[in-house]
């Protein structure tokens, strides 16, 4: 059964319509990934939105971090499991097979995280996402210690509340937004 057919509640432009700086970008896309990302083209909305999204993004999981692009995308999906969020559950669950060649990974951080065997590091990261995602309000310092004992450095740190933050705000507008993962995700990279 497949899921809706639709990016989301939204009216969006038609890609031909879209400023040559995005439409450059939208083109990067299909050139990269063989798609466009729903969220991309839900924000195409409003380009300005876009732009500023693309680029924090790009910064956040891309750029140069302490934290690896397969433990930033870990992160995504255990923030977006605590929340619920069918697209980034779907859409970075893809994002953890890749990085990791192990189908089997993604699945269970989508499902519940504790079931995986991780390094104390990881460990620890994926805790205080949880813990910042369900219960904000209870990050005490005995969470911030248990990082810093599983060996982040401030700078790590940062990067992690930085990763976590952005996913619970992309959580909830893709909720509310009722965005629908390119169909294409499910199936990539489940053979391993």
């Amino acid at each position: 059964m497949p899921q809706p057919d639709h990016v989301s509640i939204y009216d969006l432009p038609d890609l031909a319509d879209l400023d040559e700086d995005m439409q450059r970008y939208f083109q990067v896309c299909r050139d990269k990934l063989g798609m466009v990302p729903n969220v991309l083209r839900t924000f195409s909305r409003n380009q300005d939105k876009l732009r500023a999204f693309a680029q924090y993004y790009n910064t956040l999981m891309l750029a140069p971090s302490g934290l690896s692009k397969l433990e930033r995308e870990m992160v995504a999906v255990v923030v977006s499991s605590a929340n619920r969020c069918f697209y980034c559950l779907v859409a970075h669950g893809q994002a953890v097979r890749a990085l990791s060649g192990d189908p089997q990974l993604g699945e269970m951080l989508v499902m519940n995280y504790r079931v995986a065997q991780l390094e104390p590091r990881q460990r620890a990261m994926l805790d205080f996402a949880w813990t910042l995602t369900s219960t904000p309000w209870a990050v005490d310092e005995p969470d911030r210690q248990a990082l810093h004992d599983a060996g982040l450095s401030q700078d790590e740190i940062f990067d992690l509340a930085d990763v976590i933050a952005f996913f619970n705000m992309s959580n909830r507008f893709a909720i509310a937004s009722d965005m629908m993962p390119n169909a294409e995700y499910h199936g990539m990279d489940r053979q391993s």
